[in-house]
């Protein structure tokens, strides 16, 4: 029989009353923590022997418990001081850690931290080592006639922040939805001389899985060079024997940016979200689609994903494949020097366009400051297409003064989602924005998930960033910016084709639902710097 209480006065009580809590959530802690030794009481003497002990001592071992944790808390909250992050995030950390810390300071262990630190010093050594290739890209680029000079304020932020060129003899194909970019996607690597480069943040071993997987073996064995890249945290249900295949067949495959290979868990909050495929050095897919049967043929509640992609030809699949190897190199250390370096041009004078790389490592916030100077310069209309709305304050601010200046703004956002905090946040937003004339549409027919942008009708951005803190401070990401008219009148004919799918959201939806609602929606706000 285990001990009964010890009701005798501890030297650890008064830690017990400092944090004033009633007796029986005391005990529900205690017999949640002890419950799994208490089940194997029964066959084991020594594990009952130490229930009894534990037991016995529950009081001043909760203290000490509570202590440990809220110590914790606190000084996780000071590391938080230490971070480049939003006042909003900042407070939300140091509040969630001092309250619940037992919940908390685990959470910020694993995804909490936005200071890259060792790991955006080792990433930039590693992409300098490519210079000399970044640099011969640029004199072959430069000797051909193919950079566009700065006309404007947005082409000097863009080539200084991404540090590579507007280049012009491009051409771009619009793909809409799975079906038209798996098809093109796979019909360019069934066509492949030389090289395939592969890059996803999540590939799945279903349907259109195997089905990538099976071509690149086939190419693998017909001499076509074939290197891959996928994120473990995205791709964390991919099983081992997947990649294991390839690699027997001779297709190199790399997971980027490996939470556990170093034991680090700051790395888990980093992720390769880039879509990237190239065949040849001559096409180039990126944008919304990862490699999931969701993506192609609609599987789940989601049904078949509403997403966007676009294939490119010319000097721009250079500068997307500078991207591609500076990834590999930061996990191979391998310099793809025997790649299709030489830029040709494909169309003339062709489309004019500029590959925006964008991550933690990133000596600025280049994602936060493209998307703002393409806010701040619009004049007529910003489009916004993004799955996950969880703007920061400042992109908040920056929407409202386009609206307050006249500029057609408008946001579109899936009515289903697969992120419920997300989904829940969104609310929030939406009686602010009203107020500035922003206009926030709801994606009735899918699940939308595509990341595209449009302004004016001088620039359209196809890629893998979201408009949320993720996306503009944490992830690894890439877009492509294109500044061509009959191109952007294209993309502007499919964001009105979605708005004919889209029902306006009401601002007052929020005040009008339960208090229960209401308070989701507010909770979830206050974790947007950490969604």
């Amino acid at each position: 029989m285990l001990p009964k209480d010890d009701v005798t006065p501890s030297r650890w009580s008064f830690l017990w009353r400092a944090v004033h809590w009633p007796g029986e959530i005391r005990d529900w802690i205690l017999h949640a923590l002890l419950f799994p030794f208490w089940f194997l009481c029964r066959k084991n003497e020594r594990i009952r022997r130490f229930a009894a002990w534990l037991r016995f001592r529950r009081r001043r071992l909760t203290a000490v418990f509570l202590l440990v944790a809220h110590l914790l808390g606190a000084a996780a909250s000071l590391n938080v001081l230490t971070e480049q992050r939003t006042p909003q995030g900042a407070i939300a950390w140091i509040v969630s850690l001092n309250t619940f810390p037992y919940l908390a300071v685990p959470m910020y262990w694993l995804v909490g931290e936005t200071d890259y630190g060792e790991h955006a010093i080792a990433y930039r050594a590693s992409t300098s080592k490519g210079q000399p290739i970044v640099a011969r890209l640029y004199r072959d680029l430069q000797k051909a006639n193919l950079i566009v000079p700065d006309r404007t304020d947005t082409h000097r932020l863009v080539t200084r922040l991404v540090k590579l060129p507007v280049t012009r003899g491009n051409e771009a194909k619009l793909l809409i939805d799975g079906p038209a970019t798996f098809d093109a996607m796979m019909n360019s690597i069934e066509s492949a001389k030389s090289y395939v480069l592969v890059e996803f943040y999540i590939v799945r071993d279903d349907q259109i899985g195997r089905s990538l997987q099976e071509l690149l073996i086939k190419k693998s064995k017909q001499g076509v060079r074939v290197s891959m890249l996928y994120d473990e945290y995205g791709s964390r249900d991919l099983p081992n024997r997947y990649v294991e295949e390839l690699r027997a067949a001779g297709v190199q495959v790399r997971g980027f940016n490996s939470p556990m290979s170093d034991g680090s868990t700051t790395r888990l909050n980093f992720r390769n979200h880039r879509k990237l495929v190239i065949v040849d050095g001559e096409t180039a897919f990126v944008g919304g689609h990862n490699v999931g049967d969701e993506y192609r043929y609609g599987v789940g509640e989601l049904g078949l994903y509403r997403d966007t992609h676009v294939q490119v030809d010319g000097p721009l699949v250079q500068c997307c494949q500078v991207v591609f190897a500076e990834d590999w190199h930061a996990v191979t250390d391998e310099l793809l020097t025997h790649l299709h370096w030489q830029p040709t041009v494909t169309a003339e004078p062709g489309v004019e366009a500029v590959c925006v790389p964008t991550g933690p490592a990133d000596e600025f916030e280049t994602a936060s400051m493209f998307f703002m100077q393409l806010i701040h310069s619009a004049k007529e209309r910003v489009w916004i297409a993004t799955p996950y709305f969880v703007p920061d304050e400042q992109m908040v601010t920056t929407l409202k003064l386009a609206a307050l200046r006249g500029v057609d703004v408008r946001i579109l956002i899936p009515e289903k989602s697969d992120a419920t905090l997300v989904w829940l946040s969104s609310f929030s937003y939406l009686e602010e924005l009203d107020a500035a004339g922003v206009r926030v549409y709801r994606y009735q027919d899918r699940f939308m998930h595509q990341k595209v942008m449009l302004v004016d009708d001088s620039v359209a951005v196809i890629g893998t960033a979201n408009f949320d803190n993720r996306s503009f401070r944490l992830n690894f990401e890439l877009m492509l910016a294109f500044f061509d008219e009959k191109f952007v009148k294209e993309v502007a004919r499919m964001l009105e084709s979605d708005l004919r799918d889209c029902k306006l959201a009401d601002s007052q939806e929020l005040a009008e639902s339960t208090y229960a609602f209401q308070t989701l929606v507010r909770a979830s706000r206050l974790l947007a710097p950490i969604q």
